[in-house]
């Protein structure tokens, strides 16, 4: 059983620590738990109760009314398949009951709900990626526990692997090759995995290398296959010298290639360098992964 605080509610049902204070003393919408230390927090039971309170209220429906309200009667309002169908955050909150739950079964039903109404680009971006920058806010505090994380994007990462596989697009004969791949150490896929999606369905010709690749692995098949492009999304800081000096060394070490770096760290880095190009944002990565 996990604990939050009201700063952790706040982060995942979007409704202010001052506004859930308020509801919860004019409406007894639910009542926090106390530590021996007299600090309150919630538990998982608590946290679904006011997911769902917030999905109806974003959803139109006045606190007034939800605080006469049963329990019951709430749950049942909130999984109504209505309410999934007006904006992305309805199914975030559902995600993230299903997380807590382990609800396999549950969070693939909501995933296909989604699919079918957004597509998969939409769905990835503004309501899995949203879904998870939620669940990764708790791991700041250690009020979650990585296994929720885990357990969800590896179902993340088999729909998108299934939509590849799905794919009857052919590549462009004008297309260069692109390796694609994360660091040596670099465990985060979803964001090169959607890329790869993306890609192969505009036309470009895409060897995917997977994550964790160390730079030699990709240094053989260089020699063997020469590549005109390789990419690589790189999220978490593993290298002790600067990003600067990595992406140098890394354009001497393949000076026939174009390298294309996306993810956060591109922030670190603070040179032009000929031949390297760097995708900075969601909408960069995007733009890059559809441009003919």
């Amino acid at each position: 059983m996990n604990h939050f605080t009201i700063k952790d509610i706040e982060n995942l049902s979007g409704i202010k620590a001052h506004t859930l204070r308020i509801w919860e003393q004019r409406y007894q919408l639910f009542i926090p738990k106390r530590k021996e230390s007299k600090h309150r927090y919630y538990d998982n039971e608590d946290l679904k109760h006011i997911l769902r309170i917030s999905q109806l209220y974003h959803n139109g429906v006045k606190i007034s009314k939800i605080a006469q309200l049963p329990a019951s009667s709430i749950r049942s309002m909130a999984m109504e398949p209505y309410l999934g169908k007006q904006n992305a955050d309805a199914y975030i909150h559902r995600l993230i009951e299903a997380s807590i739950d382990f609800d396999e079964e549950r969070f693939e039903e909501l995933f296909e709900q989604a699919l079918k109404q957004f597509g998969l680009e939409v769905t990835i971006i503004d309501v899995m990626y949203a879904f998870l920058e939620r669940i990764g806010l708790l791991w700041l505090t250690d009020h979650v526990i990585p296994a929720q994380e885990h357990f969800a994007s590896n179902i993340i990462k088999r729909k998108i692997i299934s939509a590849l596989d799905a794919l009857k697009t052919k590549p462009s004969p004008s297309s260069g090759t692109y390796v694609l791949f994360t660091p040596e150490g670099e465990q985060h896929e979803i964001p090169l995995l959607l890329n790869h999606y993306l890609m192969k369905a505009s036309g470009k010709k895409c060897i995917y290398m997977g994550v964790d690749v160390p730079f030699d692995d990709i240094d053989i098949y260089v020699k063997l296959k020469n590549p005109k492009y390789l990419y690589f999304h790189a999220i978490t800081h593993l290298y002790e010298q600067p990003m600067d000096d990595l992406l140098k060394q890394l354009k001497q070490k393949f000076s026939q290639q174009e390298i294309i770096m996306s993810g956060p760290l591109t922030k670190e880095v603070t040179l032009d360098i000929q031949g390297v190009t760097l995708l900075r944002s969601m909408t960069e990565m995007l733009e890059f992964a559809k441009r003919c």
